[in-house]
């Protein structure tokens, strides 16, 4: 089969999220605008900067989180999770949920034409992973002695403990749990991770390098120091509220990104793999683009890297922004964010004739990291396969600075046969993928 006539298409998908870990729950929260946004429960109210967030309450980091398993997978699985974060258990259990969803399970495929690729965060050290280290190498006035680390301090640490850190860790996992021996990457490129690892994985089988990709990204912004680093260097809203009201892309209100974590992956297959066997399709993947900008300044130009990369996919795709039906926009609620990623949309989209609808996942939950790009491709997917949008929440006052066609709660609006899905970093760096309907 030439590179031009094959065809790769979506077959299963498993998430983890602030608004559940199936996709019936997950679509149903979107669809009648629940909040998954609330007080924190999984550290104390006071532990980090703001006391709300995005949280995946339903995710425990337990066997029966992570899907249907073979006994030899669950007994792996269980073994394996003491080596692993939270952003790492988050990624493989939706990978393997996305798996279970295809009817993919070790012994049904070749292994060698099944692969990888995993987008990730930096993987930062919970404290209390030093505690104990740390206190053993403290003086009589309570002073850390850092000459005593080597001989008092390091034999206190784990010593597989960098292995629960380490960002290439959920696709190493996952290959040994299912025995996946074809292309294997890890990308850690923030929120643009997910629309890179997608592309790549469909690269992957256009060029014949694998039948299937398993293609997933994981992410959290609930972190001790990386709430601190975001407290120190973006936006990030506040207030004494509602905190279902705090995340409100595009709204004249709005007062900042909303800190979150969740995970979500997707089964890449040959199109005619897929009917052979009579898998779901969900959607097909067309392609999509990738670009970082930063001025001699060096501050990030998030407005050219988007319309960049969007330009940049329409034309490998050989479509145009007329036929899109849907922008599953970014929509971080900052200021700054929202007007560059709005102005990028306008700019365009603006010759067609009629505006284009946008939606805005993260408004629901918040930004879940390197997560957000996979668990919000996954929501424009079900509104494909469902054929309506779901409504930005929130969204009350629109913003002059915004002038793009969002979807408002109450204004039921088809979603068409395709979409484009829109991610990017405070750094300048962008990523889009076009999807569309699989005929």
């Amino acid at each position: 089969m030439s590179r031009q006539s094959r065809r790769v298409v979506i077959t299963g998908v498993g998430i983890v999220s602030p608004l559940g870990g199936d996709k019936e729950t997950f679509w149903q929260a979107l669809l009648t605008g629940r909040s998954g946004v609330a007080t924190w429960t999984l550290v104390p109210p006071d532990a980090l900067p703001v006391p709300f967030g995005g949280e995946a309450r339903d995710f425990r980091g337990a066997i029966d989180d992570f899907g249907p398993l073979g006994k030899e997978q669950s007994k792996a699985i269980r073994k394996g999770l003491k080596v692993m974060c939270r952003e790492c258990q988050m990624g493989c259990a939706a990978a393997q949920k996305a798996m279970a969803d295809a009817g993919l399970s070790p012994g049904s495929f070749d292994p060698e034409r099944v692969g990888i690729a995993f987008g990730t965060d930096h993987m930062v050290t919970m404290p209390e992973d030093f505690t104990e280290s740390i206190l053993t190498c403290l003086d009589e006035e309570g002073q850390f002695d850092f000459s005593r680390w080597a001989s008092d301090g390091l034999p206190k640490m784990n010593p597989l403990w960098l292995l629960k850190y380490l960002p290439n860790m959920p696709a190493c996992h996952l290959a040994m749990y299912n025995d996946l021996r074809g292309p294997n990457n890890s990308l850690t490129l923030r929120e643009a991770a997910a629309n890179v690892a997608l592309v790549e994985a469909f690269q992957t089988i256009l060029q014949d390098r694998a039948e299937v990709m398993v293609v997933g990204a994981t992410g959290t912004r609930i972190h001790p120091i990386k709430a601190i680093h975001t407290r120190q260097q973006e936006e990030l809203a506040e207030g004494d509220g509602d905190p279902t009201r705090a995340c409100r892309p595009f709204d004249r209100r709005r007062t900042g990104m909303v800190l979150g974590e969740g995970a979500g992956a997707v089964v890449l297959e040959d199109f005619d793999r897929a009917v052979s066997r009579g898998a779901c399709i969900y959607a097909e993947i067309l392609g999509g683009a990738s670009s970082s900008v930063a001025g001699r300044d060096r501050l990030a130009d998030r407005y050219q890297a988007l319309r960049n990369a969007l330009m940049m996919t329409f034309q490998r795709t050989s479509r145009s922004p007329e036929t899109i039906g849907f922008v599953n926009a970014h929509g971080l609620s900052t200021r700054s964010a929202d007007m560059e990623e709005a102005r990028a949309i306008h700019d365009v989209f603006h010759d067609r004739s009629t505006p284009v609808p946008v939606v805005a996942p993260k408004s629901h939950f918040g930004n879940l990291g390197a997560g957000s790009g996979m668990v919000e491709l996954i929501a424009g997917i079900l509104a494909l396969q469902q054929g309506q949008l779901f409504p930005v929440l929130n969204y009350e006052d629109p913003d002059p600075d915004c002038p793009i066609a969002v979807v408002a709660a109450g204004q039921p609006q088809p979603s068409g046969n395709s979409f484009v899905n829109l991610s990017f970093t405070p750094q300048g760096q962008a990523s889009v993928a076009l999807v569309a309907r699989a005929d």
